[in-house]
């Protein structure tokens, strides 16, 4: 596909790394000269300095010929306005970062008029994904394939679990409730396991598991963990106030701790069923003042991502069961798991797996066969859900005898709505969905998954 990126970011940049390794063409805009020559020395991609909702340089990045636009400046308004000059040039695919709340309502009935296909708001997307893990405590992380059907979630084994000291076969026999290991980080290393791979405590376990059998299965490994009640946030951001909003509607007795007084006092006013204080909710005493030690699930969402991680380890040594820590930079994501902070959430991360999942279902639309794409494990590790519609040679062969490739496994089949944990002796037929976990880049198509 061709493809253009306005606005180099954090996102911008993240997404520009996955989609140019993809074999898309793909042409940047910003403003910022140094950041555009850069970028083109370090990608194989095109790039125009200048402001993305001018016309002009959209002509000039040849956005008329692109399929898809993709607008991620700090700007809504122009990010807003690129998108309806795309548009105008005759694009028919865009996508516009849009993170102030009082846009979204009016833009999601004006998209067609705004000539914006996809919204994406970071901060939204992030409070979703730290309501989840809150709701469903036994996770570190989650992801729906098959319109729910199939759950890719993260736990991690610990002591009393039933995962510990057995082999993937072993298990297998033994558990009532199928699931699939897809793959297991061990420290810093990543590995697609075999049916003799042995389980150890600490590991962090990615499985595939029809989501009606969840709760059943969490409780038969003794990894179902008691629900979450009491929810302390620290800073009234977007995020904070999204995240609060949401767990007050559902009955959490929520408190938020933000340093600015004025600020403090527009939460108060907007968020009635949230516990509202004043300070620093990264200095120990206050926090414990606040009482911490009474809480289930702690949430530090400061723009300052040491000041995360420390309190999120302090919450930890008070006993609270989930400690979660919202960070920015890619590379402090890579050394939290050895500080044990296993809940982290990524806005940057999070909004450009989005979009790369959208770039993918549109490639589909155009040739790919990809239905959903996410990324797991810091981007190590891909879960692709393909659709079977065309045929194949290795339709009605089973698994064990296919030549799949190295580091790649089928973790589940969708069949008629039914959802399928595959053994060796199932095989793949036309008009199945797939999921396929991989730690190899860039399948477009099912039979790329075999040799």
């Amino acid at each position: 596909m061709q493809i253009v990126i306005i606005g180099l970011g954090s996102i911008g940049k993240t997404i520009l790394r996955s989609l140019s390794n993809e074999g898309h063409t793909v042409t940047i805009i910003d403003e910022n000269k140094s950041v555009i020559e850069n970028l083109i020395e370090k990608y194989d991609v095109f790039g125009v300095v200048g402001n993305g909702a001018c016309m002009d340089i959209q002509k000039e990045a040849d956005a008329q010929n692109a399929d898809l636009v993709i607008a991620l400046t700090k700007n809504d308004e122009l990010n807003i306005f690129a998108c309806m000059v795309a548009k105008r040039l005759g694009v028919k695919n865009t996508v516009a970062r849009v993170r102030n709340p009082d846009y979204r309502k009016q833009i999601i009935y004006m998209k067609e008029d705004l000539g914006i296909s996809m919204i994406v708001n970071p901060e939204r997307e992030t409070a979703n994904e730290i309501f989840n893990l809150i709701s469903l405590p036994s996770f570190s992380s989650m992801e729906h394939f098959a319109k729910g059907k199939v759950l890719l979630a993260e736990v991690v084994a610990r002591e009393g679990s039933a995962f510990i000291g057995e082999s993937l076969i072993s298990l297998g026999k033994k558990l009532k409730y199928k699931v699939l290991i897809c793959a297991v980080q061990r420290g810093g290393e990543v590995v697609i396991p075999s049916g003799n791979f042995v389980i150890e405590n600490g590991d962090k376990i990615h499985f595939a598991a029809d989501a009606r059998n969840l709760g059943a299965f969490l409780e038969e490994v003794n990894l179902e963990k008691s629900p979450l009640k009491k929810v302390m946030i620290v800073g009234g951001g977007r995020i904070g106030y999204y995240l609060a909003d949401a767990l007050s509607q559902k009955k959490y007795k929520v408190k938020l701790i933000e340093k600015n007084p004025v600020k403090a006092e527009e939460l108060a006013e907007a968020l009635p069923k949230v516990a509202i204080a004043c300070g620093n909710g990264t200095r120990h005493d206050l926090l414990e003042e606040e009482g911490i030690e009474a809480m289930d699930a702690f949430v530090s969402l400061t723009d300052v991502d040491e000041e995360n991680i420390i309190a999120s380890m302090f919450a930890n040594q008070k006993g609270v069961k989930k400690a979660i820590a919202q960070i920015h930079g890619d590379d402090l994501i890579k050394i939290l798991d050895e500080l044990g902070i296993d809940n982290k959430v990524s806005p940057n991360l999070i909004a450009a797996s989005r979009i790369i999942s959208y770039a993918r279902a549109l490639s589909n639309s155009i040739g790919s066969n990809v239905q959903t794409l996410y990324q797991l494990v810091n981007s190590r590790v891909e879960a692709l859900e393909f659709a079977a519609r065309k045929k194949e040679l290795f339709y009605g062969v089973p698994l064990k005898d296919l030549n799949i490739k190295k580091n790649c496994l089928i973790a589940c089949i969708i069949r008629n709505g039914e959802v399928i944990i595959p053994n060796g002796n199932f095989s793949i037929e036309l008009g199945d969905n797939v999921v396929v976990v991989t730690t190899q880049k860039n399948f477009d198509d099912l039979h790329e998954v075999f040799e």
